[in-house]
């Protein structure tokens, strides 16, 4: 197993009362699944995503990742561990203005200590690769929603990370742009890469292979689904 959430809790304290976000889920992603995550807000599915990414700790169980037990790392362990082994996908892009897509794509190199020509030669590489080569030297304001999408996109393969989180990922985008990106993370899995997608959106979670639907920190829902293949849209003049 690739993953593995064993018994999760967290919960957060605000003045008296305590918000158990999870309670109690076990859950595992093997090597090469595209996993769908849903629930209506406040179902846990952001929090699951937070725990299982590393980003923030739970308050009870194990999280494991390839076999090793990942609970008790220190911060800088654990940004370590998802610099190399996590790729993350955001709703906002999370990109930096006044950098080039290609600076951008490149961040992750620079705290792996890659080196500014191979940092330079592999962004390049993955810019082609989401169909961005020739923009790569255009800051996020000289592209557009789903250009700076894929941009992230491109960000999050950077170091081939063992698994890609994607929160939202079509949350900001029109009709065409939300299904291209959607076009481009099923090809990323048709490539074998581990995807674990949150949304909220059926139309989304249908080019998934599993679907886990959360409700009140809790899964009620743990389904195996034959992904659904997207109709070409015709080409129409729109911003993204």
């Amino acid at each position: 197993m690739l993953l593995e959430l064993e018994n999760v809790s967290k919960t957060y304290h605000i003045g008296d009362d305590v918000i158990r976000a999870l309670d109690h889920i076990s859950i595992g992603v093997k090597e090469g699944e595209f996993v769908a995550i849903m629930g209506h807000s406040g179902s846990g599915k952001s929090t699951f995503l937070q725990v299982a990414s590393m980003l923030a700790t739970p308050s009870h169980g194990l999280i494991k990742l390839k076999g090793q037990d990942v609970t008790q790392y220190t911060e800088t362990a654990r940004a370590r561990l998802r610099n190399r082994e996590i790729g993350f996908i955001f709703q906002q892009f999370n990109l930096l203005a006044r950098t080039s897509a290609l600076e951008n794509v490149g961040l992750p190199l620079i705290y792996a200590g890659v080196s500014p020509y191979e940092r330079h030669k592999r962004s390049r590489e993955m810019l082609e690769r989401v169909g961005l080569g020739d923009l790569m030297k255009n800051t996020p304001a000289q592209l557009s929603g789903g250009q700076q999408q894929r941009v992230a996109i491109a960000r999050a393969l950077i170091n081939e990370p063992a698994i890609i989180f994607a929160d939202e990922p079509t949350g900001n985008l029109d009709s065409k742009s939300g299904h291209d990106i959607k076009e481009l993370l099923r090809t990323l899995h048709a490539e074998g890469k581990t995807i674990i997608l949150v949304t909220h959106e059926d139309d989304v979670a249908e080019i998934a292979q599993r679907r886990i639907i959360f409700r009140d920190g809790k899964i009620i829902s743990d389904t195996k689904q034959e992904p659904v293949a997207l109709a070409k849209q015709t080409k129409r003049k729109r911003k993204g």
